[in-house]
């Protein structure tokens, strides 16, 4: 059961899934893939972005597509690689509008973990994928589940932020409530559509919106 790797409050929230067809057809998938190919992240790390930031303390929400398909760079946590990985492009253009926004120096690796203990949901909304095989695990359960899980965040929250940047994440925002919550949106920041993600200045509208309600901002240095 690879729900009973989530170690936080987000177990309970979940816990129903696992009774639904398409978990269970979902869990049956996995189970091949992990046993006949090469996948990542590591089984350990599917829901790192659930275990490092718990529902009681999640504040914002970053939308990703799925994880990166290379050797040792998915841990979990979307536009996130581990420490000795070279810093993707899209990261590298995300540091450059948290310099160009706020005027913090990007780092020298590319893992956003300490984001996530900050109260940032760094959520992929297909958690899993074969090696150098983009998008081989879509459209087989995951993104119900983490449908589910941002529809927990827009029910039972208030005045979160959710950021969705590029068409798939934009999607996202049917499942949103835009009273209750603010939703960022902007072109996705690859190089083929970083001129468009530029200037958006979301890192620092993110804390005007959570001071102004009385939460304690996110310090997105993660030097």
């Amino acid at each position: 059961m690879i729900l009973e790797t989530i170690k936080s409050d987000w177990k309970k929230l979940l816990k129903d899934e696992a009774n639904k067809e398409y978990f269970k057809k979902l869990e049956t998938f996995l189970e091949i893939e992990y046993s006949n190919n090469e996948v990542f992240p590591p089984k350990e790390d599917i829901f790192n972005a659930l275990n490092l930031t718990s529902f009681k303390d999640t504040k914002v929400v970053i939308i990703g597509q799925d994880p990166y398909h290379g050797e040792g760079q998915a841990h979990g946590l979307c536009f996130s690689v581990l420490k000795g990985n070279k810093v993707p492009p899209s990261l590298k253009n995300i540091y450059k509008e948290i310099y160009s926004d706020l005027g913090i120096e990007a780092p020298n690796h590319g893992e956003l973990t300490k984001w996530a203990h900050e109260g940032v949901l760094l959520l992929n909304t297909v958690l899993t994928v074969e090696k150098s095989s983009p998008g081989s695990h879509r459209k087989k359960g995951w993104e119900e589940l983490t449908n589910k899980i941002i529809l927990e965040l827009n029910e039972k929250k208030e005045n979160l932020v959710f950021i969705l940047w590029g068409n798939d994440a934009k999607k996202k925002k049917e499942l949103l409530d835009s009273k209750k919550h603010l939703v960022l949106e902007s072109a996705h920041p690859s190089p083929f559509s970083v001129r468009n993600f530029q200037g958006n200045k979301h890192f620092s509208k993110v804390n005007q919106y959570l001071e102004k309600n009385g939460i304690k901002k996110i310090n997105w240095n993660l030097g």
